[in-house]
């Protein structure tokens, strides 16, 4: 797959992890020691068994969601390595509540060409601060 298609595939990826399924997303990931990913459940890792088991953490935090829109911003791209900076827009259950709720994640995520093709070696996505101190996003790590 090219480029455009990978990240078309990452962001069918996200929906399903909106969902609570992180196995789609997973796939993405390379699976080199290096890898890394900073989200708003916990604290930057690194290594592919530190990333796994935290996106299976923030995935679990998630149920019956979706990803609206993805905006893109900046596209910095090489013959083996490609960062993207984008807006994604998502709606879901977040922890324990109930209701679906609409929030934005400002996203950087760094795909580096590897033997099976290109796959993400670094995401880092926080929420994009609402005046709101009560967001949907607030206490998400706990």
């Amino acid at each position: 797959m090219d480029l455009d298609e990978v990240i078309e595939h990452y962001h069918a990826a996200a929906g399903q992890f909106a969902k609570g399924n992180p196995e789609p997303v997973k796939v993405m990931f390379s699976h080199q020691e290096d890898v890394t990913l900073a989200n708003p459940f916990g604290p930057a890792v690194r290594g592919w068994k530190q990333v796994s088991d935290a996106l299976d953490f923030a995935s679990s935090r998630f149920s019956d969601g979706e990803v609206a829109d993805v905006e893109s911003l900046a596209r910095y791209i090489t013959a083996d390595l490609a960062s993207i900076l984008e807006i994604e827009r998502w709606r879901a259950k977040v922890g324990d509540r109930e209701d679906l709720s609409p929030f934005d994640l400002r996203v950087t995520s760094t795909f580096r060409r590897e033997d099976e093709g290109w796959k993400l070696v670094h995401r880092h996505a926080d929420p994009i601060t609402t005046p709101n101190a009560d967001g949907p996003l607030r206490g998400l790590s706990g």
